[in-house]
């Protein structure tokens, strides 16, 4: 789990020494804690701590994200930051973050660039987050067709970070209305916990398997009438249907007619 820190020095009594790099700890609960110590929960100057983890932000630059390894959800809680520089110490009390931890990862989210049309590439995009950069998730792809993948650690305008996998695939006719799903698997402790998105294809397709039927079949008796019908796959669907008479080699059209 990563959290975005930063903080700034408010320091009247100029106690505060930049040279010296200072220790970032996490209070839990309450930023009060000198009868609590139990609420110091991680502390940067300390070897051995009661939540595993580690600032990765530069502090010299105010910079204090941090980042919290195997996390459970008896972590949910609001948490609070405090500075310590000898002899400079400071807690913001007003000031808070808020964690809820699910036991059930969040679901991928599957996006399309475009119109999906056959014989065209298509661009699927499916991101998910990662609570957890230095153990992001991985994702996997199900569709009903060959394709190429591209996997990167993309970072959000947020300051979070997610995984984001790219597929590049030529749909045709056949794909339409199949369903393609993209995984997330997360590493929890010793064990996977995995979460999926699906969607089904719409790919828009010209008309296919165009049949005509007559009724009543050959022979027909000169003078009597028969009924003549078209049928026709297509995305979005055939609007328009026209009839042609082929004789002696030219072609005349004699009827046109809406579905």
């Amino acid at each position: 789990m990563q959290i975005q820190c930063s903080f700034h020095i408010h320091d009247p009594k100029n106690t505060f020494n930049s040279t010296i790099l200072p220790s970032g700890v996490w209070i839990k609960e309450n930023s009060n804690f000198g009868e609590r110590p139990d609420r110091v929960i991680f502390n940067s100057s300390e070897t051995v701590n009661r939540y595993q983890g580690k600032i990765t932000g530069n502090m010299s630059q105010k910079n204090c994200t941090t980042v919290f390894f195997n996390v459970t959800t008896s972590y949910s809680d609001i948490y609070f930051f405090r500075i310590e520089s000898q002899p400079f110490r400071a807690t913001d009390p007003d000031k808070s973050v808020k964690i809820v931890v699910s036991d059930l990862p969040s679901s991928p989210i599957i996006t399309v660039s475009g119109e999906v049309k056959e014989g065209t590439p298509v661009i699927l995009n499916c991101s998910a987050v990662a609570p957890c950069p230095e153990h992001p998730p991985e994702l996997t792809w199900t569709l009903p067709t060959q394709f190429t993948t591209e996997n990167q650690l993309h970072k959000n305008p947020d300051q979070t970070k997610s995984v984001l996998s790219t597929v590049t695939f030529t749909p045709s006719y056949l794909h339409h209305e199949k369903n393609i799903t993209c995984t997330a698997v997360y590493p929890v402790g010793t064990r996977n916990k995995t979460a999926e998105h699906t969607m089904m294809l719409n790919v828009s397709f010209s008309p296919k398997d165009t049949s005509a039927f007559i009724s009543p079949a050959d022979p027909v008796l000169v003078g009597s009438c028969v009924n003549l019908t078209c049928s026709s796959t297509a995305n979005p669907p055939v609007t328009n249907f026209t009839w042609f008479h082929i004789s002696e080699g030219k072609t005349t059209q004699v009827a046109s007619e809406q579905s």
